[in-house]
């Protein structure tokens, strides 16, 4: 297998344990056990450290070792923080680049979908939509520095989603309905009111995650401070 697999492979393997909190916030990783859990020699496990420290999932501590990056309430006010600044921001100034066929498609999935859809009984599912949804909009923004930092986040994003747990019924419903009011002016190419409409929107999921914090605080690895 070519070098370059093997690097994304370690890449890869390593980065889907840090998401899913397998590897759980402020975990230590030890070169050697990762080469024996992976069969992958130390030079791709180091290159694909490497690359994960500068997405700020890792953290390279001298005499201790590779921590993973722990993620605090500070950080998702940061991430909330940077989304609110780019979501709108692309809807305003980009949004007349978005594919109305996709538009339409998600127009029609949140608006046919009810409290005993399979989008309600699976937390992935509902999530991954959710992700794709965001991520359409941005991926019509042409500036590479914005995808770039977006993509960071979204990692992130995807930590804390596992580790607060399964959403509420009323919350998806919400959801659904907030990408709704976003979607009708997109497709109207009014694009001030759908920028108004994501930062709502946005504000929401951000009171839903602290909720979630808040109420299941002892059994989640996101730290109060």
């Amino acid at each position: 297998m070519p070098k370059t697999n093997l690097k994304t492979l370690a890449y890869n393997a390593i980065r889907e344990k840090i998401v899913t909190c397998e590897f759980a916030p402020g975990t230590f990783l030890n070169e050697e056990i990762l080469t024996d859990a992976l069969g992958l020699s130390r030079t791709p496990i180091r290159d694909a450290l490497s690359r994960l420290e500068q997405e700020g999932l890792v953290e390279i501590k001298p005499k201790r070792g590779i921590m993973v990056t722990p993620l605090t309430v500070n950080d998702i006010n940061m991430i909330f923080e940077v989304r609110n600044l780019y979501e709108p921001y692309i809807l305003l100034n980009y949004g007349s680049l978005l594919p109305t066929d996709r538009l339409e498609e998600f127009y029609n999935i949140f608006f046919q979908t009810n409290a005993d859809s399979e989008y309600f009984q699976n937390n992935d599912y509902f999530y991954n939509l959710d992700s794709d949804f965001h991520l359409m909009i941005v991926e019509c923004c042409p500036n590479v520095y914005i995808r770039s930092n977006y993509n960071r986040i979204r990692t992130q994003n995807a930590r804390f989603r596992y580790m607060t747990g399964n959403i509420s019924s009323n919350r998806m419903e919400d959801t659904f309905r907030e990408h709704l009011d976003i979607i009708r002016p997109c497709l109207q190419k009014n694009w001030k009111e759908a920028a108004e409409m994501m930062a709502g929107h946005l504000e929401e999921s951000k009171k839903a995650t602290f909720r979630l914090i808040f109420q299941g605080h002892e059994n989640t690895p996101i730290s109060l401070f």
